[in-house]
Protein backbone atom coordinates (compact mmCIF):
# COMPACT_ATOMS: atom_id res chain seq x y z
CA UNK A 1 0.00 0.00 0.00
CA UNK A 2 1.13 3.63 -0.51
CA UNK A 3 2.70 5.72 2.18
CA UNK A 4 0.99 9.44 2.26
CA UNK A 5 2.06 11.97 3.85
CA UNK A 6 4.45 13.08 6.34
CA UNK A 7 7.01 14.42 3.80
CA UNK A 8 8.95 16.95 6.44
CA UNK A 9 8.76 13.77 9.01
CA UNK A 10 10.40 11.40 6.45
CA UNK A 11 12.87 14.34 4.79
CA UNK A 12 14.45 14.98 8.66
CA UNK A 13 15.03 10.84 9.53
CA UNK A 14 16.57 11.11 5.85
CA UNK A 15 18.84 13.34 6.02
CA UNK A 16 20.04 11.79 9.68
CA UNK A 17 20.39 8.51 8.10
CA UNK A 18 22.46 9.80 5.62
CA UNK A 19 25.02 11.60 8.13
CA UNK A 20 27.96 9.27 9.37
CA UNK A 21 27.63 10.26 12.69
CA UNK A 22 25.35 9.25 15.94
CA UNK A 23 21.40 10.91 15.99
CA UNK A 24 18.35 10.12 17.84
CA UNK A 25 15.26 11.24 17.83
CA UNK A 26 11.91 10.86 19.99
CA UNK A 27 9.01 10.33 17.92
CA UNK A 28 5.83 10.04 19.49
CA UNK A 29 1.63 10.46 19.25
CA UNK A 30 -1.15 9.38 20.26
CA UNK A 31 -2.31 6.01 18.86
CA UNK A 32 -3.41 5.20 14.96
CA UNK A 33 -1.28 8.38 14.05
CA UNK A 34 0.98 6.88 11.81
CA UNK A 35 4.39 6.75 13.90
CA UNK A 36 4.95 2.87 13.33
CA UNK A 37 4.48 3.03 9.48
CA UNK A 38 6.49 6.54 9.06
CA UNK A 39 9.65 4.71 10.81
CA UNK A 40 8.98 1.53 8.71
CA UNK A 41 9.04 3.88 5.77
CA UNK A 42 12.03 5.93 6.28
CA UNK A 43 13.89 2.33 7.07
CA UNK A 44 12.80 1.27 3.59
CA UNK A 45 14.32 4.51 2.08
CA UNK A 46 17.13 4.09 3.75
CA UNK A 47 20.35 2.05 2.96
CA UNK A 48 21.20 1.12 6.26
CA UNK A 49 20.42 -1.20 8.12
CA UNK A 50 17.19 -1.31 10.41
CA UNK A 51 17.25 -3.32 14.24
CA UNK A 52 13.07 -2.75 14.59
CA UNK A 53 11.89 -3.97 17.61
CA UNK A 54 8.13 -3.43 19.22
CA UNK A 55 8.33 -3.43 23.48
CA UNK A 56 5.80 -6.34 24.86
CA UNK A 57 4.11 -5.70 28.15
CA UNK A 58 5.98 -8.60 29.49
CA UNK A 59 9.32 -8.40 31.88
CA UNK A 60 12.47 -7.29 30.90
CA UNK A 61 13.78 -10.80 30.47
CA UNK A 62 11.17 -11.54 27.68
CA UNK A 63 11.63 -8.50 25.87
CA UNK A 64 15.62 -9.09 26.41
CA UNK A 65 15.15 -12.54 24.30
CA UNK A 66 12.95 -11.09 21.99
CA UNK A 67 15.30 -8.33 21.06
CA UNK A 68 18.18 -10.41 20.99
CA UNK A 69 17.09 -12.78 18.55
CA UNK A 70 16.21 -9.88 15.95
CA UNK A 71 19.96 -8.94 16.58
CA UNK A 72 21.27 -12.16 16.06
CA UNK A 73 19.13 -12.18 12.83
CA UNK A 74 19.68 -9.07 11.80
CA UNK A 75 23.64 -8.94 11.98
CA UNK A 76 23.67 -12.53 11.15
CA UNK A 77 25.61 -13.57 14.29
CA UNK A 78 24.92 -16.64 16.82
CA UNK A 79 22.97 -16.62 19.77
CA UNK A 80 23.41 -13.77 22.02
CA UNK A 81 23.35 -14.32 26.19
CA UNK A 82 23.08 -11.07 27.74
CA UNK A 83 20.89 -11.08 30.85
CA UNK A 84 20.33 -7.20 31.09
CA UNK A 85 18.84 -4.75 28.47
CA UNK A 86 21.61 -2.48 29.63
CA UNK A 87 24.42 -4.67 28.79
CA UNK A 88 22.11 -5.51 25.29
CA UNK A 89 22.06 -2.23 24.28
CA UNK A 90 25.73 -1.58 25.60
CA UNK A 91 26.64 -4.26 22.96
CA UNK A 92 24.82 -2.63 20.23
CA UNK A 93 26.17 1.41 20.99
CA UNK A 94 29.58 -0.64 21.21
CA UNK A 95 29.12 -2.47 17.59
CA UNK A 96 27.90 0.85 16.09
CA UNK A 97 31.44 2.33 16.49
CA UNK A 98 32.04 -0.32 13.59
CA UNK A 99 28.78 -0.56 11.15
CA UNK A 100 26.19 2.23 11.26
CA UNK A 101 22.62 0.59 11.61
CA UNK A 102 19.57 1.89 12.63
CA UNK A 103 17.78 1.34 16.00
CA UNK A 104 14.33 1.80 16.80
CA UNK A 105 12.60 0.63 20.28
CA UNK A 106 9.34 0.80 19.70
CA UNK A 107 6.10 0.85 22.32
CA UNK A 108 9.41 1.98 24.47
CA UNK A 109 6.95 3.21 27.06
CA UNK A 110 6.19 -0.90 27.82
CA UNK A 111 9.82 -1.52 28.23
CA UNK A 112 10.62 1.66 30.34
CA UNK A 113 7.69 0.50 32.95
CA UNK A 114 9.83 -3.23 33.25
CA UNK A 115 13.06 -1.64 33.10
CA UNK A 116 14.18 0.50 35.59
CA UNK A 117 16.53 3.47 35.02
CA UNK A 118 16.18 2.91 31.14
CA UNK A 119 16.07 6.91 30.65
CA UNK A 120 19.27 6.91 32.79
CA UNK A 121 20.60 3.91 30.72
CA UNK A 122 20.23 5.30 27.77
CA UNK A 123 21.83 8.67 28.70
CA UNK A 124 24.57 7.05 30.12
CA UNK A 125 25.29 5.14 26.37
CA UNK A 126 24.28 8.61 24.40
CA UNK A 127 26.97 10.44 26.69
CA UNK A 128 29.54 7.19 25.99
CA UNK A 129 29.47 6.88 22.44
CA UNK A 130 28.12 9.86 21.20
CA UNK A 131 31.34 10.71 19.43
CA UNK A 132 31.97 7.83 17.49
CA UNK A 133 28.80 5.67 17.47
CA UNK A 134 27.35 5.69 13.82
CA UNK A 135 24.08 4.50 15.14
CA UNK A 136 20.82 6.62 13.85
CA UNK A 137 18.64 5.75 17.58
CA UNK A 138 14.72 5.68 17.35
CA UNK A 139 12.77 6.07 20.40
CA UNK A 140 9.26 5.50 19.72
CA UNK A 141 5.56 5.33 21.93
CA UNK A 142 1.99 6.33 22.45
CA UNK A 143 1.25 7.65 25.63
CA UNK A 144 2.09 11.00 25.46
CA UNK A 145 2.23 12.25 28.48
CA UNK A 146 5.13 9.63 29.08
CA UNK A 147 6.93 10.05 25.61
CA UNK A 148 6.42 13.54 26.44
CA UNK A 149 8.14 13.64 30.03
CA UNK A 150 11.66 12.24 28.35
CA UNK A 151 12.15 15.60 26.80
CA UNK A 152 11.65 18.30 29.84
CA UNK A 153 14.12 19.42 32.00
CA UNK A 154 14.45 16.90 34.48
CA UNK A 155 14.77 13.80 32.47
CA UNK A 156 18.12 12.25 31.75
CA UNK A 157 17.33 12.59 28.06
CA UNK A 158 16.82 16.08 28.24
CA UNK A 159 19.04 17.83 25.04
CA UNK A 160 19.96 14.44 23.80
CA UNK A 161 17.16 13.28 21.38
CA UNK A 162 15.13 15.42 18.60
CA UNK A 163 11.82 15.55 19.24
CA UNK A 164 9.24 14.52 16.49
CA UNK A 165 5.55 14.67 17.26
CA UNK A 166 2.97 13.45 15.15
CA UNK A 167 -0.21 15.28 14.88
CA UNK A 168 -3.45 14.64 12.56
CA UNK A 169 -2.93 15.41 8.68
CA UNK A 170 -4.45 18.22 7.44
CA UNK A 171 -8.02 17.75 5.24
CA UNK A 172 -5.26 17.78 1.71
CA UNK A 173 -2.93 15.14 2.95
CA UNK A 174 -5.90 13.19 4.21
CA UNK A 175 -7.82 13.05 0.86
CA UNK A 176 -5.02 11.23 -0.63
CA UNK A 177 -6.21 8.31 1.11
CA UNK A 178 -9.67 8.83 -1.15
CA UNK A 179 -8.93 9.85 -4.65
CA UNK A 180 -12.13 9.08 -6.67
CA UNK A 181 -14.19 11.07 -4.48
CA UNK A 182 -15.75 14.36 -5.32
CA UNK A 183 -14.73 17.75 -3.23
CA UNK A 184 -17.97 17.90 -1.34
CA UNK A 185 -17.67 14.25 -0.16
CA UNK A 186 -14.28 14.65 0.81
CA UNK A 187 -15.13 17.19 3.11
CA UNK A 188 -18.11 14.95 4.47
CA UNK A 189 -15.72 11.83 4.93
CA UNK A 190 -12.77 14.01 6.07
CA UNK A 191 -15.75 15.35 8.74
CA UNK A 192 -16.04 11.79 10.31
CA UNK A 193 -12.69 9.57 10.14
CA UNK A 194 -10.40 13.17 10.24
CA UNK A 195 -6.60 12.96 9.86
CA UNK A 196 -6.14 9.76 11.53
CA UNK A 197 -4.06 7.88 9.11
CA UNK A 198 -5.26 4.26 10.12
CA UNK A 199 -8.81 5.13 9.91
CA UNK A 200 -8.39 6.78 6.20
CA UNK A 201 -6.43 3.40 5.26
CA UNK A 202 -10.01 1.68 5.50
CA UNK A 203 -12.12 3.57 3.42
CA UNK A 204 -13.17 2.37 0.16
CA UNK A 205 -14.09 5.24 -2.26
CA UNK A 206 -15.82 2.69 -4.70
CA UNK A 207 -18.62 2.99 -2.32
CA UNK A 208 -20.88 6.07 -0.75
CA UNK A 209 -19.71 8.28 2.36
CA UNK A 210 -22.80 7.09 3.77
CA UNK A 211 -21.79 3.32 2.80
CA UNK A 212 -18.24 3.57 4.55
CA UNK A 213 -20.01 5.60 7.42
CA UNK A 214 -22.45 2.53 8.09
CA UNK A 215 -19.44 -0.20 7.41
CA UNK A 216 -17.18 1.60 9.69
CA UNK A 217 -18.72 3.09 12.72
CA UNK A 218 -22.79 3.01 12.50
CA UNK A 219 -23.72 -0.30 11.90
CA UNK A 220 -23.33 -2.84 14.91
CA UNK A 221 -20.20 -4.45 14.61
CA UNK A 222 -18.32 -2.49 12.64
CA UNK A 223 -14.25 -1.79 12.28
CA UNK A 224 -14.79 1.04 14.88
CA UNK A 225 -17.59 0.34 16.60
CA UNK A 226 -16.09 0.27 20.17
CA UNK A 227 -12.46 2.14 18.60
CA UNK A 228 -13.12 5.45 20.57
CA UNK A 229 -13.87 3.91 24.13
CA UNK A 230 -11.03 1.77 23.63
CA UNK A 231 -8.88 4.53 22.69
CA UNK A 232 -10.24 6.66 25.78
CA UNK A 233 -10.05 4.13 28.04
CA UNK A 234 -6.39 3.55 27.53
CA UNK A 235 -5.77 7.26 27.52
CA UNK A 236 -7.88 8.54 29.36
CA UNK A 237 -9.17 5.78 31.69
CA UNK A 238 -8.33 7.27 34.58
CA UNK A 239 -9.99 10.11 34.39
CA UNK A 240 -13.33 10.39 36.10
CA UNK A 241 -15.85 11.99 34.78
CA UNK A 242 -13.99 11.90 30.59
CA UNK A 243 -17.03 10.53 29.49
CA UNK A 244 -19.60 13.07 30.48
CA UNK A 245 -17.02 15.55 29.41
CA UNK A 246 -17.12 13.87 25.88
CA UNK A 247 -20.61 13.98 25.37
CA UNK A 248 -21.23 17.47 26.54
CA UNK A 249 -18.81 18.81 24.42
CA UNK A 250 -20.32 16.66 21.28
CA UNK A 251 -23.58 18.38 21.55
CA UNK A 252 -22.12 21.35 21.12
CA UNK A 253 -21.42 22.77 24.51
CA UNK A 254 -18.54 24.83 24.31
CA UNK A 255 -18.31 27.36 26.70
CA UNK A 256 -17.14 26.39 30.89
CA UNK A 257 -20.26 27.28 32.32
CA UNK A 258 -22.32 25.27 29.92
CA UNK A 259 -20.07 22.07 30.10
CA UNK A 260 -20.17 21.94 34.12
CA UNK A 261 -24.49 22.79 33.86
CA UNK A 262 -24.82 19.89 30.98
CA UNK A 263 -22.10 17.06 32.28
CA UNK A 264 -23.14 17.08 35.71
CA UNK A 265 -19.40 17.10 36.74
CA UNK A 266 -19.37 17.80 40.74
CA UNK A 267 -17.85 20.71 41.12
CA UNK A 268 -15.73 23.58 39.23
CA UNK A 269 -12.34 23.05 40.42
CA UNK A 270 -13.14 18.53 38.83
CA UNK A 271 -14.01 19.81 35.84
CA UNK A 272 -11.09 22.18 35.20
CA UNK A 273 -9.15 19.49 36.26
CA UNK A 274 -10.68 17.23 33.57
CA UNK A 275 -10.34 20.03 30.96
CA UNK A 276 -7.11 20.39 31.46
CA UNK A 277 -5.61 16.87 31.28
CA UNK A 278 -8.03 16.34 28.32
CA UNK A 279 -6.20 19.02 26.55
CA UNK A 280 -2.67 18.47 27.93
CA UNK A 281 -3.29 14.73 25.99
CA UNK A 282 -4.26 16.77 22.86
CA UNK A 283 -8.12 14.66 22.57
CA UNK A 284 -9.65 18.06 23.11
CA UNK A 285 -8.11 21.64 22.01
CA UNK A 286 -8.84 24.85 23.82
CA UNK A 287 -9.48 28.05 22.10
CA UNK A 288 -9.62 31.79 23.00
CA UNK A 289 -10.55 34.59 20.63
CA UNK A 290 -8.00 36.18 18.75
CA UNK A 291 -8.71 39.78 19.93
CA UNK A 292 -9.14 38.81 23.60
CA UNK A 293 -6.91 35.56 24.37
CA UNK A 294 -6.68 36.28 28.06
CA UNK A 295 -10.55 36.34 28.98
CA UNK A 296 -11.22 33.20 30.30
CA UNK A 297 -15.23 33.72 30.22
CA UNK A 298 -14.71 33.67 26.07
CA UNK A 299 -12.81 30.50 26.51
CA UNK A 300 -14.05 27.30 24.42
CA UNK A 301 -13.35 23.77 24.38
CA UNK A 302 -13.76 21.37 21.52
CA UNK A 303 -13.38 17.59 20.54
CA UNK A 304 -9.99 17.25 18.65
CA UNK A 305 -10.76 14.32 16.86
CA UNK A 306 -13.63 13.91 14.39
CA UNK A 307 -14.56 10.13 14.67
CA UNK A 308 -14.59 10.99 18.52
CA UNK A 309 -17.12 13.54 17.72
CA UNK A 310 -19.02 11.67 15.85
CA UNK A 311 -19.33 8.71 18.13
CA UNK A 312 -20.44 10.90 21.31
CA UNK A 313 -22.82 12.62 18.95
CA UNK A 314 -24.53 9.99 17.24
CA UNK A 315 -23.47 6.22 18.65
CA UNK A 316 -22.72 6.89 22.06
CA UNK A 317 -25.56 9.38 22.10
CA UNK A 318 -28.22 7.52 20.84
CA UNK A 319 -27.04 3.66 21.90
CA UNK A 320 -30.46 2.08 22.86
CA UNK A 321 -32.02 3.24 19.95
CA UNK A 322 -29.07 1.75 17.54
CA UNK A 323 -29.30 -1.70 19.65
CA UNK A 324 -32.50 -2.04 18.97
CA UNK A 325 -33.67 -0.55 15.31
CA UNK A 326 -32.56 -1.47 12.12
CA UNK A 327 -28.98 0.28 11.11
CA UNK A 328 -30.43 2.10 7.35
CA UNK A 329 -33.19 3.58 9.76
CA UNK A 330 -31.61 4.67 12.70
CA UNK A 331 -29.23 6.38 10.17
CA UNK A 332 -31.77 8.07 8.79
CA UNK A 333 -33.53 9.25 11.85
CA UNK A 334 -30.56 10.30 14.16
CA UNK A 335 -27.76 11.50 11.80
CA UNK A 336 -28.53 12.32 8.14
CA UNK A 337 -30.36 15.37 8.74
CA UNK A 338 -28.16 17.04 11.34
CA UNK A 339 -24.96 15.55 9.55
CA UNK A 340 -25.82 17.52 6.36
CA UNK A 341 -26.87 20.57 7.92
CA UNK A 342 -25.30 21.36 11.01
CA UNK A 343 -21.77 18.48 11.73
CA UNK A 344 -20.87 18.58 8.22
CA UNK A 345 -21.14 22.96 7.90
CA UNK A 346 -19.23 22.99 11.53
CA UNK A 347 -16.42 20.67 10.31
CA UNK A 348 -15.96 22.60 6.94
CA UNK A 349 -15.20 25.75 8.99
CA UNK A 350 -12.01 23.72 10.10
CA UNK A 351 -10.83 22.81 7.04
CA UNK A 352 -11.06 26.29 5.55
CA UNK A 353 -8.68 26.99 8.68
CA UNK A 354 -6.40 24.18 7.71
CA UNK A 355 -6.41 25.60 3.95
CA UNK A 356 -5.43 29.26 5.02
CA UNK A 357 -2.61 27.62 7.81
CA UNK A 358 -1.14 25.78 4.62
CA UNK A 359 -1.77 27.97 2.12
CA UNK A 360 0.51 30.85 4.84
CA UNK A 361 3.22 28.04 5.21
CA UNK A 362 3.73 27.70 1.57
CA UNK A 363 4.12 31.52 1.18
CA UNK A 364 1.23 31.49 -1.35
CA UNK A 365 -1.08 34.06 1.06
CA UNK A 366 -0.70 37.91 0.03
CA UNK A 367 -0.26 39.09 3.43
CA UNK A 368 1.29 36.43 5.57
CA UNK A 369 -0.92 36.12 8.86
CA UNK A 370 0.81 35.71 12.37
CA UNK A 371 -2.76 34.56 13.91
CA UNK A 372 -5.99 32.62 13.41
CA UNK A 373 -8.55 31.62 15.20
CA UNK A 374 -12.38 32.91 16.63
CA UNK A 375 -12.88 36.78 16.71
CA UNK A 376 -15.29 37.48 19.92
CA UNK A 377 -17.84 40.75 19.53
CA UNK A 378 -20.28 41.97 21.54
CA UNK A 379 -22.87 44.75 21.31
CA UNK A 380 -24.23 45.18 24.76
CA UNK A 381 -26.86 47.94 23.47
CA UNK A 382 -28.52 45.03 21.45
CA UNK A 383 -28.21 42.68 24.14
CA UNK A 384 -25.81 40.31 21.42
CA UNK A 385 -22.73 38.38 21.18
CA UNK A 386 -21.22 35.98 19.34
CA UNK A 387 -18.11 35.00 17.09
CA UNK A 388 -16.88 34.63 13.98
CA UNK A 389 -15.32 31.39 13.64
CA UNK A 390 -12.69 32.12 10.54
CA UNK A 391 -10.28 35.32 11.22
CA UNK A 392 -6.51 36.40 10.62
CA UNK A 393 -4.65 39.15 11.74
CA UNK A 394 -1.52 40.17 9.67
CA UNK A 395 0.36 43.64 9.76
CA UNK A 396 -2.55 45.05 7.84
CA UNK A 397 -5.19 44.16 10.59
CA UNK A 398 -8.16 41.32 10.53
CA UNK A 399 -8.80 39.03 7.33
CA UNK A 400 -12.47 38.28 7.69
CA UNK A 401 -13.83 34.61 6.43
CA UNK A 402 -17.01 33.30 5.77
CA UNK A 403 -17.39 29.35 5.33
CA UNK A 404 -20.73 28.05 4.11
CA UNK A 405 -21.27 24.38 2.76
CA UNK A 406 -24.81 24.59 1.40
CA UNK A 407 -26.23 23.64 -1.93
CA UNK A 408 -26.60 27.24 -3.38
CA UNK A 409 -23.71 29.73 -4.61
CA UNK A 410 -22.94 32.65 -2.72
CA UNK A 411 -24.44 35.54 -4.34
CA UNK A 412 -23.32 39.40 -3.88
CA UNK A 413 -26.40 39.94 -2.39
CA UNK A 414 -25.09 37.22 0.86
CA UNK A 415 -21.81 38.89 0.66
CA UNK A 416 -23.17 42.83 1.19
CA UNK A 417 -25.02 41.36 4.05
CA UNK A 418 -22.22 39.23 5.37
CA UNK A 419 -19.57 42.70 5.06
CA UNK A 420 -22.63 44.67 7.00
CA UNK A 421 -22.88 42.21 9.39
CA UNK A 422 -19.12 42.36 10.35
CA UNK A 423 -19.09 46.41 10.14
CA UNK A 424 -22.47 46.34 12.58
CA UNK A 425 -19.93 43.85 15.46
CA UNK A 426 -17.25 46.43 15.57
CA UNK A 427 -14.87 43.68 13.51
CA UNK A 428 -12.66 46.34 11.48
CA UNK A 429 -11.76 44.07 9.15
CA UNK A 430 -9.58 45.51 5.78
CA UNK A 431 -10.56 42.40 3.70
CA UNK A 432 -13.37 39.44 3.67
CA UNK A 433 -12.98 36.21 2.13
CA UNK A 434 -15.67 33.63 1.31
CA UNK A 435 -15.54 29.48 0.97
CA UNK A 436 -18.13 28.25 -0.66
CA UNK A 437 -19.10 24.65 -1.61
CA UNK A 438 -21.29 25.47 -4.58
CA UNK A 439 -19.33 28.55 -6.25
CA UNK A 440 -20.42 32.48 -6.61
CA UNK A 441 -22.69 34.26 -8.19
CA UNK A 442 -20.93 37.40 -7.76
CA UNK A 443 -17.13 38.76 -9.24
CA UNK A 444 -14.46 39.15 -6.63
CA UNK A 445 -13.17 41.86 -9.38
CA UNK A 446 -15.53 44.37 -8.62
CA UNK A 447 -14.49 44.97 -5.15
CA UNK A 448 -10.63 44.91 -4.37
CA UNK A 449 -11.23 44.19 -0.27
CA UNK A 450 -13.36 40.27 -1.61
CA UNK A 451 -10.97 37.51 -1.86
CA UNK A 452 -13.40 34.37 -2.93
CA UNK A 453 -12.41 30.74 -2.77
CA UNK A 454 -14.31 27.92 -4.25
CA UNK A 455 -14.28 24.19 -2.95
CA UNK A 456 -12.46 23.22 -5.84
CA UNK A 457 -9.54 25.08 -5.38
CA UNK A 458 -9.26 24.19 -2.00
CA UNK A 459 -8.59 20.52 -3.35
CA UNK A 460 -6.15 21.61 -6.28
CA UNK A 461 -2.15 20.89 -5.90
Amino acid sequence: MKFIGRTQELTKLSKAFKKNAFDAFIIYGRRRIGKSELIKQALRDSDLMGIYYECKQTSEKNNIVSLLSIISEKMNMPPLGFATMEDTLHFLFQKSQIDPFILVIDEYPYLRAKTEGLDSIFQVLIDQYKDTSKMKLIICGSFVDIMRSMIEKENPLYGRMTAIELKSMDYFDTQKFYPRYSPEDKVRIFSVFGGIPYYNRQIDDSLSVRENMMNLIVEPGSRFEDEVTNYLQTEIGKIENANEVFETLAKGYSKYKDILDQSHVSSGPALADVLKRLVHMEVVVKETPINDENNRKKTSYHISDNLSLFFFRYIFRFASQRSIMNPDIFYDRYISEDFESRYVPNRFEIICRQYLIRQNKMGTIEESFERIGKYYYDLPKERKNGEFDVVTEDKNGYFFYEAKFRTKPITEQIIKKEIEQVNHSGLKAYRYGFFSRSGYDADESEDARIKLISLREMYQD
